[in-house]
């Protein structure tokens, strides 16, 4: 579904390597979505969301914490949203989006990880066009169509909704993420969400098989590497 890619060969010391990853990603989004809209939870209900993914994750409370201070002291970097696009080994789009607090240094970063792996880094729009930006809810149950009634009487554009194998999911612009939230508790207090983010979907799906599986795990590994660099979506779909 156009997730993160995860390198399937970790090593004890690349999965610690992976955890610091996920919680200075944490670290940082909190600290941009706090800094722009306050840090108490209750009146951020962007940060209220943040804070419960990464909880969901496993994110120490001491990294929450500290990325809440460090917003509430009013200083600190200022980091933008960016968003990278390219076709990476074996033919793959890929998205590479980045909150960065200077644009010139991630944007080399990425392009020499693009130049080292034969890549080719595209301009703005070039691969964009093939993803649905969306955001995406999926939980348990199997009444699809209580939940889209639900939806809909509190005026939400659903953009899909499907029931499958006990999990529902469902797909609406990312300006609905909130009141769409909002409506599914209203339905079901106890609503236990699996997935609950803004993302990119592929809108068609790009085979990689043999030698360039390989290729692009190490692409994907060295741009995840970069401190920068937040999520990697891409529509490659593996034999």
């Amino acid at each position: 579904m156009g997730r993160a890619y995860q390198n399937r060969k970790e090593s004890m010391a690349k999965t610690a390597a992976a955890k610091t990853k996920v919680y200075s990603k944490y670290g940082r989004e909190i600290y941009v979505t706090a800094k722009a809209g306050g840090t108490d939870p209750s009146g951020n209900l962007a940060l209220r969301s943040l804070i419960d993914r990464a909880k969901k994750d496993q994110v120490p409370s001491h990294v929450i914490e500290k990325a809440l201070d460090k917003a509430s002291g009013g200083t600190g970097e200022d980091f933008q949203p960016a968003l990278y696009e390219g076709i990476a080994p074996g033919g793959a789009m890929v998205l590479i989006s980045a909150l960065t607090d200077n644009a010139n240094r991630t944007f080399g970063e990425i392009r020499g990880v693009f130049s080292k792996c034969k890549a080719k880094l595209g301009t703005q729009g070039s691969v964009s066009h093939m993803f649905d930006h969306r955001a995406m809810f999926v939980f348990a149950g199997d009444d699809e169509e209580a939940a889209l009634e639900a939806l809909m009487m509190a005026d939400i554009d659903v953009s899909d909704i499907e029931c499958e194998d006990g999990m529902i999911t469902v797909l609406v612009p990312p300006t609905e993420f909130f009141k769409t939230k909002m409506a599914l508790q209203e339905m079901n207090p106890d609503i236990d969400f699996e997935v609950e983010e803004i993302t990119y979907l592929p809108t068609m799906e790009h085979p990689i098989a043999g030698d360039d599986v390989e290729q692009f795990e190490r692409f994907a590994g060295l741009i995840n590497d970069l401190e920068d660099v937040q999520e990697i979506y891409h529509n490659g779909s593996f034999e």
